[in-house]
Order: C-alpha cells, then sequence, then structure tokens
C-alpha cells in the first residue's frame, strides 16, 4: 500500500487515489489528505477468513459500508448476515460491529463514517444547475 498524497487540488477541491482496486491490500483513510470536513471515507481488504481483529461502535457517527468485491459476514449487535459484492450496510450508532471476509478472494469494501442525523438537503433538493463553461 502507498501513501495517499494530493494529485491536484484547487481552492473547492482535493483530489487523491488508493491506486487499483483490485489487488488493494490493507486499510486507507482519506479524510486527513483530502481535508474533507463531513465524513471520513475509508478502503479496506480483508483476505480470506479474516475479520477485523475487534468490534466496534461509534458514539456520534454511523457507518456505512459498500462491498465492491468478494463476500463475508458482517455482525450488527447479536444478528450475523451474508455480504457480498454491491451490498450496502449503515449501522447506526452506539452498537457493535464487526466484519468477515468468508470468500475465496479477499473482500474490499469502502466505509463512509459520517454524523448520524446530520444529513439535510441531498441530490436535487441541495443542487442548483449553473451555467459554466465545459472544459471537458
Amino acid at each position: 500500500m502507498s501513501e495517499l498524497k494530493v494529485l491536484n487540488s484547487g481552492d473547492k477541491f482535493a483530489h487523491t487515489s488508493v491506486g487499483k482496486i483490485i489487488g488493494f491490500e490493507g486499510k486507507q483513510f482519506v479524510k486527513d489528505v483530502v481535508g474533507a470536513t463531513s465524513c471520513e471515507i475509508s478502503f479496506g481488504t480483508l483476505p480470506t477468513g479474516v475479520a477485523v481483529p475487534f468490534y466496534h461502535s461509534h458514539k456520534e457517527n454511523e457507518e456505512n459500508y459498500i462491498i465492491l468485491s468478494g463476500a463475508g459476514r458482517f455482525q450488527v449487535g447479536d444478528e450475523a448476515f451474508d455480504i457480498a459484492e454491491g451490498s450496502v450496510v449503515r449501522v447506526a450508532t452506539n452498537c457493535d460491529r464487526n466484519i468477515k471476509c468468508t470468500s475465496p478472494e479477499p473482500m474490499t469494501y469502502i466505509c463512509i463514517q459520517a454524523k448520524e442525523d446530520s444529513l439535510g438537503n441531498y441530490t436535487q433538493s441541495d443542487a442548483e444547475i449553473t451555467d459554466h463553461e465545459n472544459k471537458m
């Protein structure tokens, strides 16, 4: 796993990369690198048969796990269930959680952590169509 660094940035954006998702190993947090102020995003990979080595709970932040590849089991409190590529799991505050890879190939996922109940307007209710020159 290489160290994250800003690839390019401006007053209103920062761009980094964790590299190719296929073959990604370990855990990488991106909040500090891009200067995010509303959430933490991390990429993680678990090898076959491996779980995160601890259960954990958050006091203020919910977590949203998006499974990019592989399959496994997810546990929230006393309830465990199967997950696989394409699964999205939201976990509320103040409850234990953990994730384990059960597929023959590693399981890669994204975890987005943000303050619970903080989402106000979003998508179209927060968007404004602007008149801007297209330079793509």
